[in-house]
C-alpha cells in the first residue's frame, strides 16, 4: 500500500516524504565540524593543494597565444634578474672626483680591486682609477693554462694586482696576478712603457695558418709555453706539438722547454674572437718540402 485513506493513521512511515530540513542539515553539520577541528597546517595544506589545482588546469585551458605571452613575460623576468644579480656595485662612481687619474699610476705599483666583468680574454677590474684595468688571460695564473676568466674569478670577487702597463692618453690599464719573480723571469716589467707603435707588430689579421714564424718563450706552464713571436698576443705552444715530447713522454713541460729558448715554430690556428694564437713546433706535413735536383752521372 503506497498510499493511506485513514487520516488517523498514525505510523511512522515516512517511505517516499522528501527529507526534511534538519536532516539534510546533518551532514553538512558534521563535514564543518570536521574542518574546524583540522590542524591549521593541514587546512593550510588542503588549501594550497587546491590552488595549484586549479592553477594548473586553468593553464589546460589557455589559449595558446595568451600562453605564449605569459612564457615570454616569465623569460624576460628571469633576464632581468639575472642582469641585476650581475650587476656590481662599485665602491665609487664612475664619473667621481675621488677616482686617481692614470697619469698618477707607475707601472709596478700594487693596487686592490673589485671585478666588474669577464669576457673571452680577460677580465675588467676596478681598482679606483679614472678607467678599468683589464688582466687578461694570460695574466692569471702561471702554472695553468686559462681556458676562460671565470674559471677563477667572478664578478664582485676582490682582486689583488700589480700594474704593467699604463697608457693615460688612450685610457689603458694592463694589470696582472702574476708573481713577481714571473715577472722579472719574462722580462715584463723592463718594458712598462706602453708601445706608442703598437701597429709595427704583427696583427692577428695578417697570421695565417701554416705561416712559419721565429719566436723566444716567455713562460712555461702545465700545459705548455707562451711564446713571444712578435705579434699583438703570444702564441701558445702545446707541451705535445714540442719536437722532444717523443723522447721524453711523461716528463713536465719545464723539462723540455725553458724560459728564453729559441724556438721556429709554424701557426696551426688564429682566434681573433679570443685573442689567440696556437703554434706548433713540428713542421706541419701538408707543406711543400725543399726541392731537390736530380742529376744524372
Amino acid at each position: 500500500v503506497l498510499f493511506s485513506d485513514d487520516v488517523d493513521d498514525t505510523s511512522d512511515n515516512t517511505w517516499g516524504a522528501p527529507p526534511s530540513k534538519s536532516s539534510a542539515a546533518a551532514p553538512a553539520k558534521k563535514k564543518m565540524n570536521r574542518w574546524a577541528n583540522l590542524n591549521p597546517s593541514i587546512k593550510a595544506r588542503i588549501v594550497k593543494e587546491a590552488q595549484e589545482r586549479a592553477i594548473r588546469n586553468k593553464k589546460r585551458r589557455e589559449p595558446a597565444a595568451a600562453k605564449k605571452r605569459r612564457l615570454h613575460s616569465q623569460y624576460k623576468e628571469m633576464e632581468s634578474q639575472s642582469k641585476r644579480e650581475k650587476y656590481v656595485r662599485r665602491d665609487l662612481p664612475v664619473n667621481s672626483n675621488k677616482r686617481t687619474l692614470l697619469k698618477d699610476i707607475e707601472p709596478g705599483t700594487s693596487l686592490s680591486g673589485k671585478v666588474i666583468s669577464l669576457t673571452k680574454f680577460g677580465a675588467y677590474i676596478d681598482v679606483g682609477t679614472e678607467a678599468d684595468g683589464l688582466l687578461h688571460v694570460s695574466q692569471i695564473s702561471r702554472d695553468e693554462f686559462v681556458e676562460h676568466p671565470r674559471n677563477y674569478l667572478a664578478p664582485g670577487d676582490e682582486a689583488e694586482v700589480r700594474v704593467v702597463r699604463v697608457d693615460p692618453t688612450q685610457k689603458k690599464l694592463q694589470l696582472t696576478m702574476l708573481p713577481e719573480e714571473v715577472l722579472d723571469e719574462e722580462n715584463v716589467m723592463k718594458n712598462l712603457e706602453m708601445n706608442p707603435d703598437e701597429d709595427d707588430r704583427i696583427q692577428l689579421d695578417e697570421i695565417e695558418v701554416d705561416d712559419e714564424l721565429w719566436g723566444e718563450i716567455r713562460r712555461v706552464t702545465d700545459y705548455g709555453a707562451y711564446v713571444e713571436v712578435g705579434s699583438v698576443t703570444r702564441g701558445f705552444l702545446h707541451f705535445m706539438d714540442h719536437p722532444s715530447w717523443e723522447d721524453s713522454v711523461g716528463a713536465h713541460p719545464r723539462d723540455i722547454m725553458s724560459v728564453g729558448d729559441r724556438v721556429r715554430v709554424w701557426v696551426v690556428d688564429v682566434d681573433g674572437m679570443l685573442n689567440r694564437i696556437k703554434l706548433t713546433a713540428n713542421r706541419p706535413t701538408g707543406l711543400p718540402g725543399p726541392r731537390r735536383e736530380i742529376k744524372w752521372v
